[in-house]
């Protein structure tokens, strides 16, 4: 806009000294300028300018037909729309509370001749109501802003990024990052926290996409930062050494969890009255919370004991091995392979449980010990080849960092599960 401001005078000032001849070049000229400083609005990809456009949002129970029909649209076309759509979009995944938008070739239009639905922010589908009916998927141009963020926890990192108008969902990221490293059930008053994150933006509205390219987390007084680096062979969160912060196994199997008792070799169990070791950690969850492998293994029991319940183990390599109890589901089989994070159970109370929770297990050469007390070696860190790059790229987030202000931004509300960390 200021370019065109600063044309505009300029172009007043020729104006005054021309003849009425070249005062006519000039001004056609400017026009040309000005069109080419100011694109044309587009809206799903169409000119907006050209268009009537009525808008909407779809009902609980609404259907294609409820929302095209009064539209003007025949039952007939609606029919070969259908059609049409199948393989780009189900028309039966339309949900309530999405925008519809329909354009007419004028305000005087008995049908419109474009209709699009909002799958979500970013991505829609237009339906071509014209001759030649036509489907097509598309999204919107998605625009990328560096965030900074930080703050000090008083009783949550919730709370601590609600506090700082950050999006709540960087507790649930950073606790992911930190997995290896820190126990984020366990946070101490005045941890403190930065994070320097890019977030997804269409249309000036948040995607609920975004991704963390530095953090920094003070936990008991000790500082670790986090880089994020990736290339064609190497993917994740480094410290400044290049060491991984992904360690051999995860500090947990549940997220949104509490634990509701320790590893113990004195415990009163509330099934069996009386006291005896509790060679485990019971991590309390709803019922038909995911369990995931803490680490790479190969699954060795899918079974049921009438004291375990539904249980899964699985043997990491020759020193490690895990055990996860009273399942209300396995998805896995023995024998089947499986990776850090995937999915292998849900959380139920089957066996000798009085509520839904998972009794997580931990073997290192045969002996059941407590993970809590046991030291991980780090996942592979960066490559001598790849230092150069690597440091490069420290420096670079570094110095983006530091150039940044922390401002509050709007923030995103997060499932109340989340208020766990």
């Amino acid at each position: 806009m200021k370019r065109i401001a600063i044309l505009l005078i300029v172009v007043i000032a020729v104006l005054a000294a021309c003849t009425e001849q070249s005062r006519r070049s000039v001004q056609q000229e400017v026009v040309k300028a000005v069109k080419e400083e100011v694109p044309e609005k587009l809206i799903y990809g169409f000119k907006e300018e050209a268009w009537h456009i009525v808008e909407g949002m779809i009902r609980p129970g609404d259907v294609l037909s409820k929302v095209l029909v009064p539209l003007g649209v025949s039952h007939g076309e609606l029919s070969r729309l259908v059609e049409k759509s199948r393989p780009v979009f189900d028309v039966r995944n339309i949900r309530p509370n999405r925008k519809w938008v329909s354009l007419y070739q004028s305000d005087t239009a008995a049908a419109p001749s474009f209709f699009i639905y909002e799958k979500n922010v970013r991505d829609y589908v237009v339906f071509a109501l014209q001759d030649s009916l036509a489907v097509w998927e598309g999204s919107k141009p998605v625009e990328k802003h560096l965030r900074l963020s930080s703050g000090t926890v008083t009783s949550s990192l919730y709370e601590a990024l609600q506090d700082a108008g950050a999006p709540t969902e960087l507790a649930l990221d950073m606790s992911s990052i930190y997995a290896w490293t820190i126990d984020f059930y366990r946070l101490q008053k005045n941890d403190a926290f930065e994070v320097l994150y890019e977030e997804e933006m269409v249309d000036g509205e948040p995607t609920g996409k975004r991704e963390i390219l530095y953090t920094e987390f003070k936990h008991n007084g000790t500082p670790r930062k986090a880089y994020f680096f990736g290339n064609d062979s190497t993917y994740g969160y480094f410290d400044r050494e290049g060491e991984s912060l992904r360690k051999a196994f995860l500090k947990a199997p549940v997220k949104y969890s509490r634990i509701s008792s320790r590893y113990t070799k004195r415990r009163f169990h509330p099934v069996l009255k009386r006291y005896k070791a509790h060679l485990g950690t019971d991590y309390a969850a709803p019922h038909g919370t995911p369990i995931v492998a803490v680490g790479d293994g190969t699954v060795i029991k899918s079974s049921y004991t009438s004291g375990n319940g539904k249980y899964v183990k699985i043997r990491h390599n020759g020193t490690y091995t895990t055990q996860y109890l009273h399942m209300s589901r396995r998805a896995v089989n023995a024998g089947d392979q499986v990776r850090q994070g995937d999915v292998i159970g849900y959380v139920g109370s089957t066996g000798l449980a009085t509520g839904p929770h998972v009794c997580f297990r931990f073997w290192k050469n045969g002996q059941q010990v407590d993970p809590f007390s046991e030291e991980f070696p780090p996942s592979d860190p960066i490559g001598e080849a790849e230092m150069p790059a690597f440091l490069k790229e420290v420096e670079r987030l570094e110095s983006l960092k530091d150039s940044i202000d922390v401002q509050p931004q709007p923030a995103v509300a997060a499932a109340d599960s989340a208020r766990a960390v």
